[in-house]
């Protein structure tokens, strides 16, 4: 789930841009992606790769962003401290960030590396970067999307043959182009929004052009678009593979009053993602919707937090309720997904103590019982709470009056997709 982006300049005088800064604002924009390692990396006569641990804006202080030169800018943001760049300097000299896993090591990072590797080799091979990116991602299965920037001026940046990891395009008029994650990042710097990186397809920036090329055959395989970047992972006001995250998330909270009624007083939903969950379900049950919780401090992810206390005092931190709203009410408590089930018999445990006479958890999200083949980062299957018990003991362990998740032909119609075109790996069981 890391967030990248990289920002290219046109024509005559191109070199007198200073791209740091704009990188800097495009990591804020996808800060949610990872909080653990933040990397500017800039070209001007050479690479230059700056990676620190922690928040963006704690990481690149006023004076590290004007120290970093550079005209060619992408950046990095990492939920672990593990994945970083890649930097390879034979048989030719690049650095890669990547979102997702290629399949060629067990390691994410040894994957990413290898990855690397491969087209370092094979722009040196064929002397045209375009094709020789086409021809690993001909080769190599996975599901990935990442960003290339090159000794010879270059960035290039891709997508698995399914498209499953996400990858926008933008431009600022005729003097910037631009790839991310996700078209918030592009929203923030001022850029238009131009489409999406198609499954299959490779983006190549250069001095005078935007040259694109696409597996032969692509066009024909069948995509699978992760759903869980629909559900949690982006921002709201994201649109991904041409679909509006808002919309599927508003769409989600319908489908789920639909499928799970119950007679209550107030929707809450769970800040962030899960409020436009809460607005959906509010709209279609018509019970109506309120604020619940006051957070503290800035928003952190609570579930990419590496250990149970870090999460227990990120909820304590991001979700105080607001006990007038809550005191004697029935409830429907709506959250994006269910991990552990650790902080979110917390946050149940803490409605009832300010008040809450009953308190339906509501799951915006099928049930999550595996683990992502493509590096996201969820817990082993063990630990995964719904591998284990069923809803009615769910509700139980966390101490709610009843529980439910969103089926997945729920969550594929929410999408506006066939469920055969979405990744729906984390919510079936694996062995």
């Amino acid at each position: 789930m890391p967030g990248i982006l990289g920002i290219y300049p046109f024509g005559l005088g191109r070199e007198n841009w200073r791209l740091a800064r704009f990188v800097y604002y495009g990591l804020l924009a996808l800060q949610h992606r990872g909080q653990e390692i933040a990397s500017i990396i800039t070209f001007d006569k050479e690479l230059h790769n700056v990676t620190k641990k922690g928040f963006v804006d704690e990481a690149f202080d006023e004076k590290t962003i004007n120290s970093i030169p550079g005209f060619i800018g992408v950046g990095f943001v990492s939920p672990t401290e593990e994945q970083t760049p890649i930097e390879v300097s034979n048989p030719l000299g690049l650095i890669l960030v990547g979102d997702g896993k290629p399949e060629l090591e067990e390691d994410v990072r040894e994957s990413w590396r290898a990855f690397a590797e491969l087209l370092a080799e094979e722009i040196d091979r064929t002397k045209n970067a375009l094709r020789a990116a086409l021809n690993i991602i001909e080769k190599v299965n996975g599901g990935y999307s990442f960003i290339a920037l090159t000794e010879n001026q270059e960035l290039i940046a891709g997508r698995d043959v399914h498209g499953v990891k996400p990858l926008e395009v933008g431009s600022l008029g005729f003097d910037l182009g631009a790839v991310a994650s996700e078209s918030s990042a592009l929203d923030v710097l001022g850029m238009e929004h131009i489409a999406c990186v198609k499954p299959g397809e490779v983006v190549k920036f250069d001095p005078y052009s935007i040259e694109r090329g696409r597996v032969k055959g692509a066009d024909k395989v069948e995509p699978k678009y992760c759903s869980f970047e629909y559900v949690y992972l982006a921002r709201p006001d994201s649109i991904i593979n041409d679909i509006p995250i808002y919309k599927v998330r508003e769409s989600i909270g319908v489908m789920l009053a639909k499928e799970h009624p119950v007679k209550a007083d107030i929707v809450i939903g769970i800040p962030e993602t899960a409020i436009p969950f809460a607005l959906g379900y509010s709209k279609s049950s018509g019970i109506p919707v309120s604020l619940g919780f006051v957070t503290t401090g800035r928003k952190v992810r609570t579930a990419i937090k590496p250990s149970i206390f870090e999460r227990l005092v990120g909820v304590q931190l991001k979700l105080n309720p607001i006990k007038c709203v809550i005191d004697g009410k029935d409830i429907v408590l709506i959250d994006d997904s269910v991990v552990r089930g650790t902080t979110l018999r917390n946050t149940v445990w803490n409605l009832k103590r300010k008040g809450a006479r009953r308190v339906h958890v509501r799951i915006g999200s099928p049930s999550l019982v595996s683990s992502c083949p493509y590096g996201i980062e969820i817990p082993p299957p063990d630990e995964l709470i719904a591998r284990a018990l069923d809803e009615r003991e769910i509700a139980e362990v966390i101490g709610a009056d009843t529980f439910s998740f969103l089926s997945i032909e729920s969550l594929c119609k929410a999408i506006g997709l066939p469920c055969n075109r979405l990744c729906l790996s984390c919510w079936r069981r694996r062995t």
